[in-house]
């Protein structure tokens, strides 16, 4: 009995259910359009939203105009990349005007160019001067201290530190010791200073004694020249029947047994026509600047075979240089200033 009461019922509920359903079914296929108008509606949407955000990758940021940052502070230059949302690249560099350490030397690119935003912008910051005050100098000696500005201040349009036309007298100090400067050690740089220089002509510059030369031979006036403080001015002419070949024939006299050290002495050398004895002879003549001291020179000799050798070492206050020599033929003859070569020949 029981049984047939849930039977009936559940043939009762049925029917219920099935309507339900086939109505629900039958609402869903009536807006099926209106679903798939809004799903169309989504998509073409997000299409849209898609498109805009790739078109604005590809167009990137906007562009602005690289501003005006030379001689401005560092600081300050970068305020105005920041506002124009650009990006600084920053170098340092030394500069030749005082006070300016910090500011902004130069800029790339130039103030004015169109660049896209978040560029780079490359900056050179100013390190300041390479020195702000004067050394001192008094004890070097001054051929070292022209080296050493000329090296500080490679490739500076101003340099800081010139040296004026120095002022030279004897003392006991060797020859190029700077003995006073103006302005002193010390003293600060706010623009180009000249220095002023007082510098020692070396001990002893006074007198000499004049030797006798008659008779030398090349060799003898090499040493002679070695030992002498004096300068000598040498001609030759071929020798005669009764003149030694590469000997000295004949010397400038003076009135007194002493001159001048580094007075100019005149000699005359006979020379052989050819070779003599298996060597070369002639004179090495050469013209340079003329310098306030004696500096040391030297000659070098370089045989077409066997080793190279000393010719002769000695000091030359310059001007017209003329050395005699003796050498095997095709022998390379140097003449050195200061450990610097300044002229070649080759004998032959």
């Amino acid at each position: 009995m029981i049984k047939d009461f849930f039977n009936k019922l559940k043939d009762k509920k049925r029917p219920e259910l099935k309507v339900g359903f086939s109505e629900s079914y039958d609402k869903f296929q009536a807006n099926i359009p209106a679903f798939l108008g809004i799903c169309l509606c989504a998509f073409a949407l997000m299409c849209f939203a898609a498109f805009a955000i790739f078109f604005m990758n590809i167009k990137g940021p906007e562009k602005v105009l690289v501003p005006n940052v030379v001689g401005k502070s560092l600081e300050d230059a970068l305020l105005e990349m920041q506002v124009k949302e650009l990006y600084p690249k920053i170098s340092l560099r030394y500069s030749d005007t005082p006070g300016d350490e910090g500011t902004i030397l130069d800029q790339s690119p130039d103030a004015g160019a169109i660049v896209k935003g978040y560029s780079r912008v490359s900056l050179v910051v100013s390190r300041g001067v390479i020195v702000d005050k004067v050394d001192e100098y008094t004890g070097m000696n001054i051929e070292d201290l022209r080296m050493k500005l000329q090296t500080l201040f490679a490739g500076q349009t101003r340099p800081l530190i010139i040296l004026g036309e120095p002022e030279y007298k004897p003392d006991v100090s060797d020859a190029g010791t700077i003995l006073e400067q103006d302005p002193p050690a010390g003293t600060r740089i706010s623009e180009p200073v000249t220095v002023q220089l007082v510098v020692s002509r070396g001990p002893n510059y006074e007198n000499t004694k004049a030797p006798y030369l008659i008779g030398q031979t090349v060799n003898d006036l090499l040493q002679t020249i070695t030992r002498s403080k004096l300068v000598f001015d040498i001609t030759t002419h071929m020798a005669s029947q009764d003149e030694k070949p590469g000997t000295v024939v004949d010397q400038q006299v003076f009135d007194s047994e002493y001159v001048p050290n580094y007075t100019r002495v005149t000699l005359e050398m006979a020379m052989p026509s050819g070779e003599y004895n298996d060597n070369v002879y002639g004179i090495f003549q050469e013209k340079v600047p003329d310098y306030p001291y004696p500096v040391p020179m030297k000659i070098e000799a370089y045989p077409a075979e066997g080793n190279s050798y000393t010719l002769l070492s000695f000091s030359h206050p310059g001007g017209s240089v003329t050395i005699p020599y003796a050498v095997p033929k095709g022998t390379r003859l140097e003449l050195s200033v200061v450990n610097k070569v300044v002229s070649k020949k080759t004998v032959n």
